[in-house]
């Protein structure tokens, strides 16, 4: 049987300075949020394993969090982050890639100025060097980019993509499209799998309803089928929103309706395949 695995949740320790990112606003995150914090969280909802996200474009981040996989078995791998449009990207690679856990990378594209970085050539060079390593690479867009993402991931079709937070759709302003058109287009590519994660940032945090995110859910489950889709809680952006055990309270009940095999791939089994996490130990 699979384990639970919580795909993607982030750990740090707060600063103002290297967190400018966490506004005023999201004064609940303003606080160290560390292993235990976590280990608390994951006993609760029942989830035996977890993978930890970059949440700073740092090497240094990234080694962190890699040094913390070291010392708690439950983080069972770590999406780092590296410069990947830069052509030191080789020589960081070849750094990183000695360690276990470390099982795959991000950039926040989301962030990125340019509406069409993910298909500047800098960038796509260096997504054709991590192909040699087996990392996956995970997409951080908003609902605009997935045109430019489908471009993208077209350019590697032997790449392993993850989409986080399915693809953040305006949730909050109730539009499911062009959003689900274009999911389910992207969804064409085997290569790519979908992280059930992040939606309740992307409703409206305060009064946010279930039946506001499920035609959400099921269009991805529809589009991926389940083979292709994760669990994530966001951990701790979700608690802008929402409690870890409540999400994956809803989570379970969405999928009740699954198969056994389904609700196995869905839960863990997904997560397990992608990253490899039977090697990672």
């Amino acid at each position: 049987m699979a384990k639970r695995i919580d795909a993607h949740h982030h750990l740090w320790r707060y600063s103002t300075a290297e967190y400018g990112w966490i506004s005023e606003s999201m004064r609940r995150l303003r606080q160290d949020f560390g292993p235990a914090d976590l280990k608390r969280e994951m006993d609760a909802a029942g989830i035996d394993g977890a993978i930890v996200v970059q949440a700073q474009q740092t090497i240094a981040e990234t080694r962190e969090l890699l040094a913390l996989s070291e010392a708690h078995n439950f983080i069972s791998a770590v999406v780092g982050w590296s410069p990947i449009a830069s052509e030191g990207l080789p020589s960081v690679l070849e750094d990183l890639t000695g360690h276990p856990k470390l099982r795959g990378l991000r950039h926040v594209i989301q962030d990125e100025p340019d509406e069409n970085f993910i298909l500047g050539e800098a960038f796509n060079r260096g997504i054709r060097a991590l192909l040699p390593t087996g990392l996956v690479y995970e997409i951080l867009i908003y609902e605009r980019h997935l045109p430019q993402t489908i471009a993208f991931v077209d350019r590697h079709p032997n790449q392993i993509f993850v989409l986080d937070h399915i693809g953040k759709p305006r949730i909050r302003e109730g539009l499911l499209s062009p959003w689900r058109e274009r999911m389910r287009e992207l969804a064409r590519r085997e290569n790519v799998y979908c992280k059930v994660s992040g939606m309740v940032t992307e409703a409206d945090q305060q009064s946010w309803t279930e039946e506001e995110l499920r035609p959400y859910f099921d269009t991805v489950l529809e589009a991926f089928s389940a083979r292709r889709l994760m669990m994530g809680s966001d951990w701790p952006v979700c608690l802008l929103g929402t409690e870890y055990t409540s999400w994956f309270a809803m989570l379970d009940a969405w999928s009740s309706s699954m198969s056994n095999a389904e609700r196995e791939r869905f839960s863990g089994g997904t997560a397990e395949e992608v990253y490899g996490l039977s090697a990672a130990g």
